[in-house]
């Protein structure tokens, strides 16, 4: 019981403090919107599911936050790529504060996070 005490002591730490989690920034002031649904003051790292008729999801950042739509998938199971081609990632899109976007790529939206390129 002791060691889960030692191991709990850090994250009960930083709770009470009133700080976030580790890993976690502030929330963001606003409303972020994926699809068809909308986040109030979102923080963290969001799903992005695509509808399987292959039309693009919406992302709306009307947060006072970049939001960043992750992408990892393998660039060879993208239908325009030959069966030669290497595997990777499709580059992220970063969206600024009252930016948007229709996207069929990404695996989810994170909140705060740092790369700044438009898409």
């Amino acid at each position: 019981m002791r060691r889960l005490t030692k191991l709990l002591n850090p994250l009960a730490a930083a709770t009470t403090a009133g700080t976030a989690a580790p890993g976690h920034g502030p929330p963001a002031k606003g409303f972020l919107t994926i699809g068809t649904t909308t986040y109030i003051d979102p923080a963290g790292q969001y799903p992005l599911h695509h509808p399987s008729d292959g039309t693009a999801t919406l992302v709306i950042n009307d947060t006072d936050h970049y939001v960043t739509v992750v992408t990892e998938r393998d660039r060879r199971a993208e239908p325009d790529a030959g069966p030669d081609a290497a595997p990777g990632t499709a580059p992220d899109i970063a969206l600024a504060p009252g930016a948007r976007t229709e996207t069929r790529q990404g695996c989810s939206v994170q909140v705060g996070w740092g790369r700044v390129m438009e898409g």
